[in-house]
This record gives C-alpha cells, sequence and structure tokens, in this order.
C-alpha cells in the first residue's frame, strides 16, 4: 500500500498546516500538501498527506474518511500515481503539431491563407 494519501472536500481556508495536524495523530508525515490554483493561489479543494510507513497511512484513511475538517466534510482516499507520457511537461495531449497543420481546414494553414506544400 502507498504511504499517500488524497484529501478531499477542504475547505477554502485549510492550509498545509491544518492539514498536518489534523492527521498527526495517526503517525508520522512527511509531507502535508495543499493544491492550490497556479493564477489566483487560492486552493482547490484537495490535498495530499504522505505518511513514513503505509499501516500509518491505511489508519488514518480508514479513521478520517467522511469526517468534518474545518466545517466540511472531507473524503480521504488512497493517491493515485500520476500517469506522465513524453517527459515533464505531460507528452502529447492530442495536439497534432506537425507540418499539416491545416488538413482539417480544406487543406488550408491556420490562418486560411494559401495551401501548404
Amino acid at each position: 500500500m502507498s504511504n499517500k494519501i488524497f484529501v478531499g472536500g477542504l475547505a477554502w481556508a485549510t492550509d498545509e498546516r491544518g492539514l498536518e495536524e489534523a492527521f498527526s495523530s495517526y503517525g508520522e508525515i512527511t509531507e502535508a500538501k495543499v493544491v492550490r490554483d497556479r493564477a489566483t493561489g487560492r486552493s482547490r479543494g484537495f490535498g495530499f498527506v504522505t505518511f513514513a510507513n503505509s499501516n500509518d497511512a491505511r489508519d488514518a484513511m480508514e479513521q478520517m474518511n467522511d469526517t468534518m475538517l474545518d466545517g466540511r466534510s472531507i473524503r480521504v482516499d488512497l493517491a493515485q500515481e500520476r500517469e506522465r507520457e513524453g517527459g515533464p511537461r505531460g507528452g502529447d495531449r492530442g495536439n497534432d503539431r506537425g507540418n499539416d497543420r491545416g488538413n482539417d481546414r480544406g487543406g488550408r494553414d491556420f490562418r486560411g491563407g494559401r495551401d501548404r506544400y
């Protein structure tokens, strides 16, 4: 089992310190992270808690799921590993950026100009 758990349904005011305090009674925490919006810095309403060992993570998950934290009912589950393809920027996201850009536009380039050959 993983040492990392997902915590969803967080109040906007819950920060890393509050998250760590809420889960610290279950064992040694190596990281508590509230995920924030890049543009605004505001909480996205979920986070992750990583424990030093998997037994503590399991106990915390079982005991804290569907409990109240900062006035909100939280959901606690195992964290799912993110699968990334193609390197550090997430790989191919379905964008075809080859030389045939305009094929879906009647053979014209992306500006609607002349055919590209």
